[in-house]
Order: C-alpha cells, then sequence, then structure tokens
C-alpha cells in the first residue's frame, strides 16, 4: 500500500506539471499571437496616416480634420472578419478574438510641454492658459501651477537643479510631481505631455480647449468655430482669423489647422482576456508608412470581467 501510495502521488504530481505546463505554453502562445496581432493593427494605422498626408498634397491640403479616413474609429469586429474567407470553415475552429482601435490626434489636447521654455522657465501665457482649462473642466485651482511648476524644475539643468525631479516623458509621469492620480486620470481627456511644445489643432480640439488655446476667446464662440469646422474644415488660420474676427488674435505657435502626432489606441479581447495597447506615433513629412515614426507603446493586459 505504501509503495501504491508513492506511484500514485508521484504519478499525479507527474500529471499536473504536464497541465500546468501545457497552460502556461498556451498562455505564452496567445499572449504573443495578440501581440503579433497588435503590432499589424499598429502598422495598419501608420500606413492610414502616411496614405492621409499623400492623398493631402496631391489634393493641395495643408490641414487635418475629423472628416478624414484616420478619424473613423474601428468599432469590435471579430477578427476572422478581417481575413479570408476559409472554404473548410477552419477560422471557426479557434477561439473567438475580436479587435477594436482607434487614431485620436494628439494635437486636440493641450501640450504640456509648452508651459515650460528650453530653460525650464514657466511661461506665463500658456499657464494662463491652462488655468483656464483646469477651470472649464473641473480640475483642482492649484493642478495649473503645481503641474508647471513642477515641469520647470524636471527640465532644469542638472548643474542647476541638483534635486530636480524626473523629466516626465507622458501624462501618467506627471506622478512623479507628486500629482494624484485622480488628477491625472481627469486631465486625460484634455491635456497630453508630447516631446516637443505643439500647437493646438482647430479642426480637432473641443472647445474647451480651444478657449485656452485662443485669449479672449468663450465657451459659445469656440462652440460655433466646432460647429463651422464640421460643415467646412478650416484650411488655414487666415480662415479662423476671419470667423473669430480681429478682436481676437492667433498665435501661430499655440493653434494650427494640421497635425503632427497621433496616438493609436488598440484593444484585442480574445476569450476572457483583453489586451489594450497605446501607442504614440509622429508623423514627418514624406510619402511612406517608414516617415510615421513610433515614439512610445504601451501595453496592458486584464481579464474582460474586471472592466
Amino acid at each position: 500500500m505504501i509503495i501504491l501510495s508513492t506511484v500514485v502521488t508521484v504519478t499525479a504530481g507527474m500529471v499536473w506539471q504536464q497541465a500546468r505546463a501545457v497552460e502556461v505554453e498556451a498562455a505564452e502562445r496567445a499572449r504573443t499571437q495578440a501581440a503579433w496581432i497588435l503590432g499589424g493593427a499598429l502598422d495598419w494605422a501608420r500606413l492610414i496616416l502616411s496614405e492621409d498626408a499623400r492623398n493631402n498634397r496631391q489634393r493641395g491640403r495643408n490641414f487635418d480634420a475629423l472628416d478624414e479616413p484616420w478619424a473613423t474609429p474601428l468599432a469590435e469586429a471579430r477578427l476572422s472578419t478581417f481575413l479570408a474567407a476559409d472554404q473548410d470553415n477552419n477560422a471557426d475552429s479557434g477561439p473567438d478574438a475580436f479587435l477594436s482601435g482607434a487614431i485620436v490626434d494628439a494635437q486636440s489636447r493641450f501640450n504640456l510641454r509648452a508651459l515650460v521654455d528650453g530653460a525650464g522657465k514657466v511661461v506665463p501665457v500658456q499657464l494662463a492658459a491652462f488655468q483656464r482649462l483646469c477651470q472649464l473642466t473641473g480640475l483642482p485651482g492649484d493642478a495649473a501651477e503645481r503641474i508647471a511648476t513642477g515641469l520647470g524644475a524636471a527640465s532644469q539643468p542638472a548643474d542647476v537643479e541638483a534635486n530636480a525631479p524626473l523629466r516626465p516623458e507622458r501624462l501618467a509621469d506627471l506622478a512623479w510631481l507628486d500629482i494624484d492620480a485622480a488628477t491625472i486620470a481627469r486631465l486625460a481627456p484634455w491635456a497630453d505631455l508630447l516631446p516637443v511644445p505643439t500647437p493646438v489643432n482647430v479642426n480637432t480640439a473641443p472647445r474647451e480647449v480651444l478657449v485656452a488655446a485662443i485669449d479672449g476667446l468663450d465657451l459659445g464662440t469656440a462652440e460655433r468655430l466646432v460647429q463651422q469646422r464640421q460643415r467646412k474644415p478650416f484650411a488655414t488660420l487666415a480662415e479662423v482669423k476671419a470667423q473669430l474676427g480681429e478682436s481676437l488674435p492667433l498665435d501661430a505657435a499655440r493653434v494650427s489647422v494640421d497635425s503632427r502626432y497621433f496616438e493609436v489606441a488598440g484593444r484585442l479581447r480574445l476569450e476572457d482576456r483583453v489586451l489594450e495597447e497605446r501607442s504614440l506615433l509622429e508623423r514627418r513629412p514624406g510619402q511612406r508608412a517608414s516617415d510615421v515614426i513610433v515614439l512610445r507603446r504601451e501595453r496592458h493586459s486584464f481579464l474582460a470581467s474586471l472592466r
């Protein structure tokens, strides 16, 4: 009996280890496949942006707007619908995978990088603009000044500020400046942290961001700008100026009608697992997909039931 019990115990352990190894291998294979699919989706987004630039150049357009193909989100769809039909129905033999995604103009948001200059000093006009945005979106009253001060300290040369915090590279990094997670989450729809200062695109920004970027603009006039661009996007800043009148000056360093930076969000749902990826792209002058550069990628995995 002792020998039999030992054999059963050893056998059970081997079976468990084998089953566990199979589960780990299956999970790793699914992760690799999901990453490959999202990588393909990112390449597809790069192709769309480069094709958009080529089409704009051919049509003599020098602006980016929400009526272009890149601005149409991809609703969640079964992955097999993107593949050629299989006459033997082999596509139905595996687990269901669903893909969705969107391309968002990163310059439709207020760029926090513009709050400080190259020497790490706070730019007063940009701080005032950011304060207006915080007020309109219900953010804490001191959030703008705390973020600007923190970014200024983080941008100081090492020999000037020995205890300077790390320089944030993305919005979530504002936590390094003692900005709480709730404030960062509320700020996310309205602001971003791009590699360099950029103007706000009048053709894509929400009205709250337009009020921040254009001194003297009120919400009512900003709403009229939004309605006007829905009928016909602004091709030049002169057209925006004509809509606003002479009383509101436009600064080409703060507002524009075109964009260089875009955010690509991809989401893959495979059974009970979800893999999300966000990438920041820079579209440089050119006509090829290789002219659309991936600056950063962030990937998150979780159970679908947890979201």
